[in-house]
Parts: C-alpha cells; structure tokens; sequence
C-alpha cells in the first residue's frame, strides 16, 4: 500500500493529512485517487469503514485553486443529517491549512439561515438531497460553477426515496462536471441513474458488499422473543470491560424505544439513542456523547448504520437480523474501523432464522453459534408484533388469524334488503313524479291544442 508521502501533495494538505496521523493510504483510496484525479467519471463500490471519505476529498482538494466566487464549486451529496455534519467536520479536518470555506446544508433546521449561510460564500457544500432541492427552488444555491459532484451512499438515498430530489439537482448542474459515485451494494436502480448522467465512468469495486470482513469477530445466539433479548442484551453488558462502548441496532424506531424503556432502570444513564423520530439536536447530542464515551450504549436503527464514523467501538450487537442481508453488512461496519479488530453479535428467533441463513450465503460464512446462557431469564412477555393476530378484539370467542374459517357465506334474508331511501321519501316521489323538462310541457301544449 502506498504512503501519502508517496502522493507529492501541497504542503498544507500534507499537513492536514499529517496531523490526524494518516500514514497509509487504504485500498478505495489508493485506486481512487489517479481516477478522480484524472477527470473521469467514478463509480466506487466499497463497503462502508474502508475510508471513502478521504478517498475521494484527497484528490479534490489537491485540485481545488483559489475562485474570486461566491458560488459552491464542489457538491456532496449525502443521505442523512448527521452523515452532513460528520463529513464537513472531515473536510474541515483534511483542509485545516487550506483556505476553503465549506458548508453543511440540511432539514430540520432554519432554511433562513442556511440561505444567508449559501449567500456570504462557499467553496464546498455538503447536503441532504431533500433541503438542497428546497434551496434550489428557492433561488437562492446556483450550481452553474459547480464542475465536481460526488453522491455518497447513493444506495441509501434511492432507498429513502431521495430520486425526485436528485433528478432535479442534477438538472440544475452545469453539462460538463466530474460525476463521483460511492455505493455499498449495486442495484437496478443505481445502474438506471448511472446511465442517465454519468459519462463512460470507470469503476473502482474494493471490498464488495457482502465480502465478510476477516478483522470483525461474528457470533449469534438463538433467543426466544424480544423481551428475552433485552435480558441477554443486560446481562452481557454487565461485563463493562469487555462492552466497553456498544453499538446496538434495533430493526425499527419501535424497537429503539420499546428496548430503551425496558433497559432505563439499569442502564438509563448510560444509554443514547438515536433515530429518525428524534429531533436533529437531540441526535447530534446522543452521537456525542457516545463518542466521547460518556455514554456506553448507543442504541441505533438502519438510517443511522451507514458512514457514521465512530471511533473504537467495542461491540456491535444486532437485537433483531435485518430483512435485507446488505444492511448486516453496514451495522458490523460500524465495528473494526480502519482495519482495527472488531467484534459483532447477532439475537436471531427461530422466525429471523431464514434471514440470518440469506446473510451467511451472502458472506458465504456460517456465523459461529453460542448456546443461549442459562442464568438469563426467558420472558414470556411479548411484543405487539409478537403476539398472534385477533381478528376481532371484542369477540368473546377471539378467533386467531390462522384459525379463521371459510371467507364468504350466504347473507341472511334480511340483510338482502336494499336501503330505497325510505317510506317519506318514496311517497313524495309518487305524489310529484319526475319534474317535467321543457320538452314535456311543449308536448302537453300541443297535445291540448
């Protein structure tokens, strides 16, 4: 692997590099770097953790020259808030000798002050595709000088639903500019928006969606029901040497708060959480906390497991196995970050058993399976989802879904009658009939005559 000694960078972006102590370049950085560098169109699959953040900001910033200009000359493109807050904080990091004004851009905050923000000047804007959009709209960001894009995590958007947004910011970018696309998985829909707007693009896959990285530890329990996870969950952070900083993801916002109520009592002060339904400082804070370690557990969903940058955590626990097998990928990636050890573990039920088989064939990996501990308590608590389905809740008999019987039966006599509107009405019908159009009164004139 090559030094960035090795890259005859300027002195203040050397620098930079140096100071947060980058020695050796990983492999998405060594290869995309002559790419961009080059001019050319990149579509870079890598997983998430390997370093895609410098692999793509080095080479810009080598390039970026001082503009006598207001507009943003570089757009990035990200799929959540706090993927934008993290990412300009690492611009700011890489650029700290570079004069470079860089801007984060995104919802849930005052859009007045973003546009004053926009209007005093920047170099770099990172956004969400949602208040980029609203900022076009608005007539206040011109795209006409920006000549280098890069999407991140573009697998996330379209799954966010984010193409409208895209489509149209695309539209406002000037015809010649420098496409750069990251991505952990390569859909049908990526493919249908790389074609649309990027030119002969060159690709750059390392570490493919699915290739089971060797420096994390996996392991699983099989767990009877939700409530019986959260008891193994307490009694193996217990051990605060071992679990010293956990990152557990739970399948839905539901799941995040349900598991953060029923740990309050032993674990309250030590728990964060963060998802889409909290408001965006409440999130920055809990992120925050948990990195600086005032906070041990972060309890997290599937939003937030994509590019958040999380130093030395020690666990990576899965409280429920993802319906998609790439999405497993992303939340243990959050673990062993820049090649360092990690360790995962995942509570499946004999219902998430298919699931947790299709993310072993995409690993092509058989996780190693612990016997669940003896001295946990198996709750017969359940949750909503858990509990069969009543078909009628007042019904003293309490018919379950699976029990029900044949779907159609021939309706009784009396519910054959037809509602005609009834008895007041029908008589006043008899007594005026239909009123007479022009064409009937002519007809009776001349029928006197």
């Amino acid at each position: 692997m090559k030094n960035f000694e090795e890259l005859n960078l300027g002195t203040p972006l050397r620098n930079g590099i140096n100071d947060l102590g980058f020695t050796t370049m990983t492999p998405i950085q060594e290869q995309a770097f002559p790419v961009i560098l080059s001019g050319r169109d990149m579509i870079g699959i890598a997983q998430t953790g390997t370093g895609k953040t410098l692999g793509y900001m080095l080479p810009l910033l080598h390039e970026l020259k001082y503009a006598d200009t207001l507009d943003p000359r570089m757009l990035i493109l990200v799929p959540t808030r706090e993927l934008v807050v993290q990412v300009v904080e690492q611009i700011e990091a890489y650029a700290a000798y570079i004069n470079v004004r860089v801007l984060g851009v995104y919802g849930g905050t005052n859009i007045n002050t973003q546009k004053k923000a926009v209007t005093d000047g920047v170099d770099i804007i990172v956004a969400t595709p949602g208040r980029l959009y609203d900022l076009i709209v608005a007539q206040t960001v011109r795209l006409k000088n920006c000549k280098k894009v890069v999407i991140d995590e573009v697998d996330v958007m379209l799954d966010l639903g984010f193409r409208f947004q895209l489509t149209n910011i695309f539209d406002h970018l000037p015809v010649k500019r420098q496409n750069i696309m990251f991505s952990a998985t390569m859909t049908d829909q990526i493919e249908d928006f790389i074609k649309s707007y990027f030119f002969n693009p060159e690709k750059v896959s390392v570490a493919v969606s699915g290739t089971r990285l060797e420096n994390i530890e996996q392991t699983c329990y099989p767990v009877e029901n939700f409530y019986t996870k959260a008891n193994l969950l307490m009694d193996l952070l217990t051990d605060e040497e071992e679990f010293r900083k956990v990152l557990v993801f739970a399948g839905n916002k539901k799941s995040a708060d349900r598991l953060q109520e029923y740990m309050l009592e032993r674990y309250g002060d030590e728990i964060a959480v963060i998802h889409s339904n909290k408001t965006q400082n409440y999130r920055l804070r809990s992120i925050e906390l948990f990195d600086t370690g005032e906070r041990r557990i972060l309890i997290a969903t599937d939003v937030m497991a994509r590019g958040l940058d999380l130093d030395k955590i020690s666990h990576v626990i899965n409280i429920d196995v993802p319906s998609f097998p790439e999405n497993y990928m992303h939340r243990i990636g959050r673990s062993g970050r820049a090649e360092e050890k990690g360790k995962t573990i995942l509570f499946y039920t004999e219902k998430e058993r298919e699931d947790k088989e299709a993310i072993e064939a995409l690993m092509d990996y058989k996780i190693p399976e612990i016997p669940f501990p003896e001295e946990v308590e198996i709750s017969t608590q359940k949750t909503p989802e858990e509990k069969p389905v009543v078909r009628e809740i007042f019904n003293p008999h309490k018919i379950i879904e699976e029990e029900r019987g044949a779907s159609f039966h021939e309706k009784s006599e009396k519910n054959k009658k037809v509602n005609l509107g009834g008895s007041y009405r029908r008589e006043i019908a008899k007594k005026y009939k239909k009123p007479k159009t022009r064409g009937d009164k002519i007809a009776n004139r001349r029928r006197k005559k």
